[in-house]
């Protein structure tokens, strides 16, 4: 998936840098500098193009085919959008079965295109959003999708972190009160208006928080849209992405959050906030079986299902509230953030309902 490019995203030159009127998120001539002094093609006339979503650090696909990251332009909130320490992780992840992509090189100097910055290789695939690959889109294999996002979910939670140097990448206790803790203040700042849904499910996962298993490696943003699978059957995932929020924590919460992307064909819609659809197609399973089959290839029982899932809803609200908030403010110009104020309620509503219910 490409994204949009402005004409000042990119500059040629350290001088083109000084003369744009905002700071660009590549400079070539520079980029081509360190890539021939890592040891990597660098071509004169070396070109990009934007790939992913936009909401994240930012990635670029580089001519000589490998895959720069680097954080968006500034300012940033403190800690945010650590590219290093998303290499870090990448590099320590290698020697394992977690599909990664290898990175090939780490620039720690903001000052060769503006921002630390890792180049890691490109893999070849399909990211699932909207629409599945025609090899893929048979019942068959898109429960093998299933099946094989699930494993590889497993074969993250499985690593021995401290084993592979990732003592310290996190706090491996008190996590889901560090959650609760961080997003109740979140929601103090972005909030627009009063919204007693948020308040009642804030309140009852601090009232029904559930006891962590042992702590494992977790994504924090594990769902199709950030995992590539090959583009020819059978179904295949090669490699998972965006590992800028993973950290040391509770597994559950990367099943509850993938919950929330994955949709059923009896779900009512959310508005401007609903998912893709796709997983509502004949072979997926559903999320109770999602869970099940997590649990069988595990062997980590998920009795407290509907808190994790509830806790991913929720934060989701506070999230896309701030959006929102940011849209009204004028603080950005995409039009689209202005239409979150009634999704933001449906999914408040759902997270309720969770809560009181169950899935």
């Amino acid at each position: 998936m490409s994204a949009i490019l402005a004409s000042d995203d990119v500059v040629r030159t350290a001088a083109d840098r000084k003369t744009n009127s905002r700071e660009p998120l590549l400079v070539i001539e520079p980029l081509i500098e360190f890539l021939a002094a890592s040891g990597l093609e660098a071509r004169a006339t070396l070109g990009a193009r934007a790939i992913g979503e936009g909401h994240s650090n930012a990635t670029f696909e580089l001519s000589t085919g490998v895959v720069l990251r680097r954080p968006p332009r500034g300012p940033l909130p403190p800690s945010a959008h650590d590219v290093l320490r998303e290499a870090r992780l990448l590099k320590a992840l290698e020697p394992t079965p977690v599909r990664t992509p290898k990175v090939l090189a780490v620039c720690e100097h903001p000052e060769v295109i503006g921002a630390p910055f890792y180049v890691m290789e490109r893999v070849e695939g399909e990211v699932i959003t909207s629409a599945i690959p025609a090899p893929l889109d048979t019942p068959a294999q898109r429960a093998r999708v299933a099946a094989q996002l699930v494993q590889a979910l497993v074969e993250l939670h499985d690593v021995d972190w401290r084993s592979i140097g990732l003592e310290g990448f996190g706090k491996p206790t008190g996590y889901l009160e560090r959650q609760l803790r961080r997003f109740g203040g979140l929601w103090e700042h972005n909030r627009t208006r009063e919204l007693a849904e948020v308040e009642q499910v804030g309140s009852w996962l601090r009232a029904n928080l559930p006891q962590s298993p042992p702590a494992t490696l977790v994504h924090g943003d594990y769902r199709l849209g950030n995992l590539m699978f090959a583009s020819r059957g059978p179904a295949r995932l090669v490699a998972i992405f965006d590992w800028e929020m993973a950290t040391i924590g509770d597994p559950f919460a990367d099943l509850g959050y993938l919950l929330t992307h994955w949709v059923q064909a009896d779900d009512q819609s959310l508005g401007k906030l609903s998912p893709p659809r796709v997983t509502a197609l004949p072979g997926f399973p559903t999320r109770a079986e999602l869970v099940e089959h997590y649990e069988q290839r595990s062997g980590r029982s998920m009795r407290s299902l509907s808190w994790y899932y509830t806790l991913a809803l929720w934060k989701a609200v506070v999230f896309m509230e701030g959006n929102y908030k940011r849209a009204l403010e004028g603080s950005t110009d995409d039009p689209y953030l202005k239409s979150f104020g009634a999704g933001v309620v449906e999914l408040a509503r759902r997270a309720l309902a969770v809560s009181e219910h169950g899935l």
